[in-house]
């Protein structure tokens, strides 16, 4: 018996924005629901933290679309960033150092 991963992450949006949400991408492996919430605020500290690979390309390609990416202090293992979602929900995007 144990933990093995995360099935998926829900994160709120407000009413009106499915069209924004539509337009995300998805992968296989990580499902990110997002679900409308009537008194909707974003969330500015909890957050899902996601593993990705290449992530000074990642970073490169959110600063040329626009998306404010924020660093924060080192964290032993891994090179971190936060972005957040169209609707405000802060996510961390980490890669692991090798």
């Amino acid at each position: 018996m144990g933990i093995l991963g995360i099935e998926h992450v829900q994160l709120a949006m407000p009413a009106g924005a499915s069209p924004r949400a539509e337009a995300r991408g998805s992968s296989a492996a990580l499902k990110i629901h997002l679900g409308v919430e009537a008194d909707f605020r974003p969330a500015r500290k909890a957050h899902p933290a996601l593993r990705v690979e290449g992530l000074e390309r990642l970073v490169e390609s959110l600063r040329a679309g626009g998306h404010p990416v924020v660093d924060d202090e080192p964290l032993e293992g891994y090179e971190r960033v936060y972005v957040s979602d169209p609707f405000g929900n802060r996510i961390e995007l980490m890669e692991p150092t090798r």
